[in-house]
């Protein structure tokens, strides 16, 4: 396998990038506005191949995107002037336990991710996929120029389930629910 870049706008994120926020089997409406899929990717700051492999798609969608960016404007405003979607943890959410010493970025798609296991065979049982779980994302950076605002966004492309991590959001599973310290047999 060659190790050539095809897509600089694309990345697969490592090992460790925990999923929050997965609304990832329907999409949901924020504000009024499409309804999309979303999760945000957990990242930690010692993942720096991610990170950097993040930030070489943000340049490279910056670099794509320039006329974009520029509207009707005359110049092309500097990368470090608009919005951009790699954010810090420590910063953005610092009461958040599951944000702390990482970088997190908030990718949504109109159409549905296709969600496989480790072994890449699609996963159909919704319960599996939780925010809190761990996986890789396959996500693209792209410019974009709305309304005024301008920056790069981050599209969901497919995202791979590796293993299963304690459930963000205070929910717990039927598993920890029910489990006992004896085996009670509740039906004698």
């Amino acid at each position: 396998m060659s190790n050539k870049v095809l897509n600089p706008t694309k990345v697969i994120t490592g090992v460790n990038t925990r999923w929050s926020y997965a609304n990832v089997w329907e999409p949901v409406s924020i504000n009024g506005g499409t309804p999309k899929y979303s999760v945000s990717l957990i990242i930690p700051k010692s993942d720096t191949v991610t990170v950097n492999k993040i930030k070489a798609a943000i340049q490279a969608a910056y670099e794509e995107g320039e006329g974009k960016l520029k509207g009707n404007g005359r110049s092309i405003p500097p990368l470090s002037a608009i919005k951009t979607p790699l954010r810090d943890g420590d910063i953005e959410r610092p009461d958040d336990e599951a944000y702390k010493n990482s970088y997190f970025i908030n990718a949504n798609a109109t159409s549905a991710p296709e969600i496989v296991d480790a072994s890449t065979a699609p996963i159909l049982n919704r319960n599996e996929v939780y925010s809190g779980v761990y996986g890789r994302a396959s996500i693209s950076l792209y410019a974009f120029n709305s309304n005024g605002n301008r920056g790069i966004a981050c599209g969901l492309n497919n995202l791979q389930k590796l293993r299963d991590g304690e459930p963000l959001g205070g929910k717990a599973s039927a598993a920890a629910d029910f489990a006992t310290e004896e085996d009670d047999d509740f039906l004698s």
